[in-house]
């Protein structure tokens, strides 16, 4: 893009422009746009001067942050995971590019599965790249890494994953999200609520199942049947028929531990003929767009606001990198209810 032509980019009245506005002027990337802008990197002198001029033209300014991060730092994160499906890390990332890319600051991703050894080569490489600091990530968050990231040197956030002592974590709050969706029931005017949930093994299990328990007792409403199982469709449709079964006051209402498993429950309540939502409310947990969406009816849900945990998580890092002090402990970052039509509509109406 070097035809000689200014190009009409402004940024939005009354926001400041960015980095990012700079780079697309110039037809470059937001790092190579940093690089040079800070009389770094390898590029044509052509190329250079392009972005200088581009800079000049559209009135950027630097903010301090970015300008003490690139004198002294390498414009790169490491993010490590063991999450092989990217359900959570993908998610995590994207707010953390979010939180990046206007300082110039790439995220490169390293898979360390559950493999200590794949875990040290890529922790080795990343300090070998002189990063600016590491972002550790999982896909569960009462599991460490197989990795030690305590005495590296550089900055270390966890997200999404059990922490070390002592460090910065971000977390979702499980029993606030679980809280949300047993009280969304009874607003609706549900009142015998089931919870079928994941494998007893996963501390999130029981945090949600507690906080199901506590909300119903604060509502005057009988404890409903809990039963635990696996992450799975198939474990929906056998909870299913557990809970229909003869005997008992069959639920109105059902929250599920997750939406692989609420699509399950769905699917069994249909093959038995029993509507959805007008006999039975179904809650979901996590928001997994392709299965909440995709679900008949579509599935009411509980977003842990991953993308909101990960830019958290980046800023905070960038604040380490850049000296301020950051007090350390873990933050709960609140969910949120994602409605949709597997609940209905409250009985009056």
């Amino acid at each position: 893009m070097s035809d000689g032509m200014e190009r009409d980019v402004v940024a939005p009245r009354g926001r400041p422009v960015t980095l990012r506005d700079v780079a697309k002027d110039a037809g470059v990337s937001v790092a190579t746009a940093s690089k040079a802008l800070n009389d770094q990197g390898r590029m044509t002198a052509e190329t250079r001067t392009r972005i200088q001029e581009a800079a000049r033209r559209l009135g950027f300014r630097p903010n301090g942050l970015a300008q003490s991060l690139l004198r002294r730092r390498s414009f790169t994160v490491g993010m490590l995971t063991n999450d092989t499906y990217g359900r959570f890390s993908l998610p995590v990332m994207a707010g953390i590019s979010e939180a990046l890319v206007d300082n110039g600051v790439s995220v490169f991703l390293c898979n360390v599965e559950d493999d200590p050894r794949l875990g040290q080569l890529h922790v080795d490489a990343m300090l070998e790249k002189r990063v600016d600091g590491i972002i550790a990530t999982g896909k569960r968050i009462d599991r460490q890494l197989p990795v030690d990231l305590s005495r590296l040197g550089v900055p270390v956030i966890y997200a999404f994953t059990e922490p070390d002592p002592n460090s910065i974590a971000f977390v979702s709050d499980d029993e606030g999200g679980a809280r949300l969706a047993v009280e969304h029931f009874i607003r609706l005017g549900r009142r015998r609520i089931a919870h079928v949930t994941g494998p007893t093994t996963f501390t999130v299990v029981h945090r949600r199942a507690e906080a199901y328990r506590a909300v119903l007792a604060e509502a005057g409403l009988p404890v409903g049947p809990v039963l635990m199982g696996r992450w799975s469709e198939s474990w929906g449709r056998d909870a299913v028929a557990e809970l229909f079964g003869e005997g008992g006051s069959a639920p109105d209402a059902i929250f599920c531990g997750n939406d692989q498993i609420a699509r399950g429950v769905i699917d069994a309540l249909r093959e038995r003929g029993i509507d959805v939502p007008g006999s039975v409310g179904v809650v979901g947990f996590d928001n997994w767009e392709i299965v909440a969406a995709e679900s008949r009816p579509p599935l009411t849900t509980v977003d842990m606001n991953l993308v909101t945990l990960g830019r958290e998580a980046g800023m905070t890092l960038l604040s380490l990198v850049d000296g301020k002090p950051v007090e350390p402990g873990i933050r709960k970052l609140p969910c949120r209810l994602v409605v949709r039509q597997s609940c209905g509509r409250p009985l009056d109406g």
